[in-house]
C-alpha cells in the first residue's frame, strides 16, 4: 500500500540531497541491480508473462522501469513500475507515467505485494507531478515556464 501523502512528503524531503542528484550517498549499484532483477523475475511470475525491462538507464534519478503487458493484466492498459535510485522508492502507474489513471485493484495488489516483499516503498504518483521546491539547484536547469517536478527529481532523467 502506498505511503499516505504526509509521510510521502516527509520522505521525499529527507531524501532530497543537493550533493547527490542521480543517486544517494552510499548507493550500492550492484545490490540495487540485483534487487531490480529479482523484481522483474517476480513480476514475470506473478503476472505469468514476460515483462519489458529497461535496464539501460543513465544520467537519471531512477534505476529502471518494468512494464507489465496489458494482456497479462486486469487493467485496461499496460502497467509501468518505475524504481528510483533513492530510498527504495517505487511508483506504479497505469499506462505511461503521467496518465493519472487508476490501476485495477487486483493488479495494484499483485504489484504492491511483490514490491513490498522486496523492501520497496510504494508512493502515489500524483504527488510527484507537483512543482519541485526542494533544496537542490534542479530548478536552475529548467525554464520558468517548464519548472521541474518531484517526478523529475526522483524518477526521471536529469
Amino acid at each position: 500500500m502506498p505511503l499516505d501523502d504526509q509521510s510521502t512528503w516527509t520522505l521525499l524531503r529527507q531524501l532530497d540531497d543537493p550533493q547527490h542528484m542521480e543517486f544517494p550517498r552510499g548507493y550500492d549499484p550492484g545490490a540495487t541491480r540485483a534487487r531490480f532483477e529479482q523484481l522483474a523475475a517476480r513480476l514475470d511470475a506473478r503476472f505469468q508473462c514476460t515483462c519489458t525491462v529497461d535496464r539501460q538507464v543513465q544520467d537519471a534519478s531512477h534505476h529502471g522501469t518494468i512494464v507489465i503487458p496489458a494482456t497479462a493484466a486486469d487493467s485496461a492498459e499496460h502497467i509501468t513500475v518505475t524504481i528510483s535510485n533513492f530510498g527504495d522508492l517505487a511508483v506504479v502507474t497505469l499506462g505511461n507515467p503521467g496518465s493519472y489513471n487508476e490501476v485495477h485493484a487486483t493488479d495494484r495488489l499483485r504489484v504492491e505485494e511483490v514490491l513490498e516483499a522486496l523492501g520497496y516503498t510504494v508512493i502515489s504518483e500524483h504527488l510527484l507531478w507537483t512543482r519541485y521546491d526542494g533544496v537542490s539547484d534542479l530548478v536552475s536547469y529548467y525554464p520558468p515556464e517548464h519548472p521541474p517536478t518531484w517526478w523529475i527529481r526522483f524518477f526521471d532523467y536529469l
